[in-house]
């Protein structure tokens, strides 16, 4: 009997509806950072499907709502081997982004190489989360504000 005691569910949200509900007007507002990185010159030559997919991150953050004026990609730790922040001028350049609230979202091709140590990434988390920035890689959109999210990105630090 159709509409007899029977409530009616709702769809579960389709995944790319749940990472792209997690973009707000806010995150928009502020730049899109797409951040390329690998670690030696040989590594740019030996990988270039690595670093095409690293660029076509400005794609995604287009597609996630983000005008392409808006994107910025920091690419100047490209073909740089080094084992601290400071001696990374694109890392160097990040941080600072993300702490003055310029920046939404931050993309990289996987999170554990946005910083080099475990204390670099949780200081990145921390600003991210102070500053409502969001972290986005290919499989995901993830909130360091968040729980769970927050979980997920700790799981994925660097050693």
């Amino acid at each position: 009997m159709a509409g007899a005691g029977v409530s009616e569910m709702s769809a579960p949200a389709r995944p790319q509806e749940r990472l792209e509900g997690k973009v707000s007007p806010r995150h928009r507002d502020r730049l899109a950072a797409v951040y390329v990185r690998q670690s030696t010159a040989q590594q740019v030559q030996d990988h270039q499907e690595s670093t095409r997919l690293q660029y076509g991150l400005a794609e995604r953050a287009v597609g996630l709502g983000w005008a392409p004026s808006r994107v910025l990609v920091i690419d100047e730790d490209l073909g740089h081997s080094a084992s601290g922040a400071d001696t990374r001028p694109g890392f160097q350049r990040l941080v600072p982004e993300v702490g003055l609230d310029h920046v939404g979202i931050v993309l990289g091709i996987e999170m554990s190489r946005l910083a080099r140590s475990g204390r670099e990434w949780h200081q990145l988390l921390e600003l991210c989360a102070l500053s409502g920035t969001l972290l986005g890689d290919p499989d995901g959109i993830y909130d360091p504000a968040d729980h769970n999210d927050r979980l997920l990105l700790g799981l994925s630090a660097p050693a």
